[in-house]
């Protein structure tokens, strides 16, 4: 172990210890990056500095949580996903009285929202709960707002195009001040909640979990923590969609799980 793989460990440690944020099992190689820059940034000269900081400094975990987390995230990113999702999910999701949805490690919220306008288009959205977790406090009050930089609304836009949108983009949000706000009526079907994926349990049995780009930051064990904690939310034919570059085919619970459509990386727990 270097030097520096033990400095990260302490930290973690130290994290875990006095915040109760577990992020011990998250990838190391990415980590490893992630908190060399954080330590470059903000001006702590070692990974050392950076637990000084966070045990002593009642401000310290709060300039280091967000790149820990990787809030990065766009409405309608991958746009073969939520057109899967419109044509192979929706029908049978029509089928339930009552939906629930979880977007878990929801970031700012864009992925949130791009889920709530789908099924608005769908007429679905009156009959749904949308749960959007995360473990970073500042993200979810961002997520909450549903406020936007208007000049990332292009590529919004286009996105939703892409992604089979039903009329225009424009119809769910108002512009004004450099910034787009979403429609209230989308924010009202949404709980945005403190979660976290390494530590928490499930909280309610939901028809449809989406989980992206999240998995690629957690090692094995956490990955496969994860999944259980999914598959155990989801009621029976329940539907899972990962990220671009994450699979199940190599986790302890891919016999519990069918591709729907392999592109898009959405899955059908089967029955039990």
């Amino acid at each position: 172990m270097t030097d520096v793989e033990l400095e990260i460990r302490l930290l973690l440690e130290a994290i875990f210890q006095k915040y109760q944020y577990d992020f011990r099992d998250y990838a190391q190689a990415s980590l490893k990056r992630r908190l060399l820059q954080a330590a470059e940034r903000l001006e702590a000269r070692t990974v050392s500095g950076l637990q000084e900081r966070v045990l002593h400094d009642p401000r310290g975990f709060a300039q280091l949580l967000p790149y820990l987390t990787v809030p990065v995230s766009d409405m309608f990113r991958d746009p073969v996903y939520f057109r899967a999702l419109r044509e192979r999910v929706v029908p049978v999701l029509r089928t339930y009285p009552s939906l629930r949805i979880w977007i878990a490690g929801c970031c700012t919220g864009e992925e949130v929202y791009s889920f709530a306008i789908l099924l608005k288009e769908e007429q679905l959205l009156d009959r749904t709960l949308i749960y959007a977790t995360d473990i970073n406090p500042d993200s979810l009050k961002k997520a909450e707002a549903g406020v936007y930089e208007l000049s990332r609304v292009r590529q919004f836009t286009e996105n939703h195009r892409l992604a089979g949108g039903a009329g225009s983009l424009s119809d769910h949000y108002q512009a004004a001040h450099g910034s787009a706000m979403l429609d209230k009526s989308l924010r009202e079907r949404v709980v945005f909640s403190d979660h976290s994926l390494a530590t928490d349990s499930v909280f309610a049995e939901v028809q449809l979990v989406s989980c992206r780009n999240v998995l690629i930051y957690f090692n094995r064990r956490l990955q496969e923590r994860v999944v259980g904690l999914f598959r155990e939310a989801l009621c029976r034919r329940g539907y899972l969609g990962l990220g671009s570059r994450e699979s199940l085919r190599f986790t302890a619970h891919a016999d519990a799980f069918e591709e729907v459509a392999r592109v898009a990386r959405i899955y059908q727990k089967v029955g039990e």
